[in-house]
């Protein structure tokens, strides 16, 4: 047998598919012995001579008795015609012999499989290749095909899960990306995806035949029209037996396509600039995001899918002035309000990570039309209060907390049902902390196990104002009740225990929307409107901390971090780092937009360890995984208490933190509510670190602060599952190694 466990592989229509799956596999060693059917005698000549098989028949009933267990049977011939090989299949299989296909359309190939058997057998499983070219017959075959291209199986319930696996090996060997759908939703994505575009081009090619100027038309036609029409170049038979085979989905998306169309039409008639740009601006950043789709980088993407390494090599200094990323709270509520607002909101700043991004996306969802980001600016089309519409399905936020947490109040207040999904790492994460208070004004949520993700949200309830003391500090809460006080009946109020991030009560009030502001007490009156105004967003001071921490551990270092916003519900950490004796000095301090911010000036300097303030704790928060790697270089041991937000987060941070420390030679015991840490500082420059290899756990915030711990280690410490730093720091590794830090991303 082959590597992956084939014996034979019979390839029942030696064309562009099935040829193509031939010269892989042999390529690969993947199988004993490939044997080719073709009606026609020359077929099989061909594919002999160009080595695409080891021998060929004209009839499929000549190599059947020969089959045995292990074999796999692959019929790659016309939608409409996948029937007529079953009927010869019937009886004559030997057991353990595996059939699969590579039709466009699955629930023709089942209902196929039923009429001949009676049933669809357990050893059929049904799937589609999705790769192809304009090219057909057996001298377009290649064997680098299905490379990097995705192969969707669709088996039933009654399928073999060893003839699965059989043809999931098969399609891998070739290196192609395997995924599974049930039957119905393949035929339907596929009808989307696939069907109509190429009814689309078959369409307008023979329209503008027709045309009397047609030879000038296609004479002086541009690289855009020669790459949209190109698929008119298929297989005539094949996409007409695909259209028969797949006729009520197909007809279902001509439909909305011709409304959609209309739509657009009457627009362009009508001189609708604004629903021109709407159309053109979704249009954009669904192909953006599409393409981003296909290398694997778009927040919609499981972000675990893609492995991400840093490798951080020891020693090293950082100097120099730079502008980390925009605040990415900011962000994130700039995009809500603006979409709410009357008016055009002009936002600069904006942090183009995949969480802000996730938010930006949702309300194109919803309807609003939103320009950019272009190098951080992004001008929004508010839509006011009540100008929000149903999204088409789910909105998936990715990985991005804030996002489901904040919308979940704003939904509560809409006149249609939403749901709020994520990925693997958000769904983890609890969420009764919003839904229990968006139940007592009125909301209906209903929350998956646990209180965990999705969250579905029925709409058209009318909201009541409520008095919500938090239970524990969360800026997330916090906003999610004011942002559904918005929609409310009378007065909402929020009272926090402990300070935190006030920038949703700062920019409702930028927008001109009346927030009264009382110690710890925050309230506003339902039923007000926003006005678009412009955003200035300040640099993120928890970006930034990962560059003051890294001066002040490594000697020599000497860094000015621009336009960092230090609103003083979020500087925790300078405050942190100081008592440790960080030389930091802000400079040039101002307020832009309601908002403060300095540059920081930060100097390598000895720390000490501390016992950390717990009133400092919900002011550093998220920066508490970089404030860990100064510990650990200080004199001394640290203690943080009364931080078990900690353990909430993109991972529990805190037995994450403690495990990477343990890993490079750290003394850190964790603790229910926080951490103690015995730092191993007091010879200056001497190392603190031990090289090895940490696992970030896909949360950003460690894998970032692992990289910077590198400046005091003595070897490479390779940091695995880094893929999400690009939710909240992009260009963290571009920044780092421009400063002086010594990291490769793998």
């Amino acid at each position: 047998m082959g590597q992956n466990g084939l014996g034979r592989l019979v390839i029942v229509g030696i064309g562009l598919i099935g040829g193509s799956l031939a010269l892989g596999l042999k390529a690969a060693g993947g199988c004993r012995e490939v044997i080719g059917v073709a009606r026609r005698a020359q077929t099989c000549e061909q594919a002999v001579a160009l080595g695409i098989v080891d021998r060929a028949v004209t009839d499929i009933a000549e190599i059947l008795p020969e089959l045995e267990a292990g074999d796999v049977i692959f019929v790659a011939v016309p939608t409409l015609a996948v029937e007529g090989v079953f009927a010869q299949l019937k009886g004559a299989l030997a057991e353990g012999v595996t059939v699969t296909d590579g039709a466009s359309v699955k629930g023709s190939v089942v209902e196929a499989a039923a009429n001949v058997w009676g049933e669809v057998p357990a050893f059929l499983v049904p799937g589609h290749p999705i790769a192809g070219s304009e090219q057909s017959g057996v001298t377009a075959a290649r064997d680098d095909l299905y490379i990097a291209h995705r192969i969707i199986l669709t088996p039933l319930e009654n399928t073999a899960d060893m003839h699965v696996q059989r043809v999931r090996s098969m399609w891998e060997a070739v290196g192609a990306e395997v995924l599974s759908m049930p039957v119905a939703e393949h035929d339907e994505v596929l009808a989307a995806t696939s069907h109509l575009p190429h009814v689309i081009a078959f369409g307008l090619v023979d329209t503008l035949a027709h045309d009397a100027e047609n030879e000038n038309i296609f004479r002086y036609a541009a690289g855009g029209f020669r790459d949209f029409t190109r698929i008119a170049s298929s297989d005539p038979v094949m996409w007409r037996d695909i259209m028969l085979a797949n006729r009520d989905a197909i007809l279902k998306s001509i439909d909305l396509y011709t409304s959609n169309l209309g739509s657009l039409r009457d627009a362009i008639a009508g001189g609708d600039s604004e629903r021109l740009m709407g159309v053109f601006t979704r249009a954009k950043a669904a192909r953006d995001h599409f393409t981003k789709m296909l290398a694997k980088k778009a927040y919609t993407e499981i972000m675990e899918a893609k492995e991400v390494t840093f490798v951080a090599q020891p020693g090293g200094a950082v100097k120099g002035d730079m502008r980390v990323p925009g605040d990415k709270s900011m962000s994130h509520r700039s995009i809500m309000l603006g979409s709410l607002a009357e008016g055009v909101t002009e936002v600069e700043g904006f942090l183009e990570g995949e969480d802000a991004l996730a938010t930006l996306q949702a309300f194109r969802d919803m309807g609003v039309v939103i320009e950019g980001p272009v190098n951080g600016r992004v001008t929004i089309h508010g839509v006011g209060m009540r100008g929000l519409q149903a999204p088409p399905g789910p909105l998936y936020v990715g990985n991005s907390g804030t996002s489901m947490r904040l919308l979940a109040g704003l939904l509560a207040g809409q006149d249609f049902d939403s749901e709020l999904t994520g990925d693997e790492s958000l769904s983890k994460r609890p969420m009764n902390r919003v839904a229990n208070p968006l139940r007592e004004m009125g909301a209906e949520v209903e929350a998956g196990v646990d209180g965990r993700p999705p969250l579905k949200i029925k709409g058209r309830n009318s909201l009541k104002a409520i008095d919500y003391v938090l239970p524990m500090a969360s800026a997330q809460v916090k906003s999610c009740v004011l942002l559904a006080g918005l929609y409310a009946d009378g007065e909402t109020s929020t009272t926090e225990p402990a300070p935190t991030r006030d920038h949703t009560e700062r920019m409702l009030a930028g927008f001109g929307y009346d927030v009264r502001r009382n110690g710890a007490r925050a309230s506003l009156t339902g039923g007000g409107k926003l006005t678009a105004c412009h955003i200035d967003v300040p640099a993120d001071i928890s970006s930034a901390t990962f560059f003051m921490v890294a001066a002040s551990i490594a000697p020599g270092s000497d860094v000015l971090l621009k336009h960092v916003g230090i609103n003083p519900t979020r500087d925790g950490a300078i405050n942190i780092l100081r008592a440790m004796g960080a030389d930091i000095a802000l400079q040039n301090q101002r307020e832009v937009g309601g908002e403060p911010v300095a540059d920081i000036r930060v100097r390598y300097a000895p720390l000490k360890g501390i016992k950390v303030p717990e009133d400092q704790v919900p002011l550093a928060i998220d920066e508490f995984p970089a404030i860990f790697v100064a510990a650990a270089c200080a004199e001394g041991e640290t203690v943080l208490t009364g931080a078990e937000e900690l353990r909430v987060k993109e991972s529990d941070r805190i037995q994450a933190m403690a495990d990477g420390l343990k890993i490079l030679g750290i003394d850190a015991e964790p603790t229910p509510d926080g951490i103690a840490i015995q730092g191993k500082g007091g010879k200056e420059g001497a190392a603190v670190f031990g090289g090895g290899e940490v696992d970030s756990l896909g949360d950003h915030r460690i894998a970032m602060s692992f990289a910077v711990a590198a400046l005091r280690a003595d070897a490479d410490i390779r940091i695995k599952h880094c893929a999400n730093v690009a939710t909240s720091f992009p260009n963290f590794a571009e920044l780092a190694t421009g400063a002086g830090m010594n990291l490769e991303v793998c």
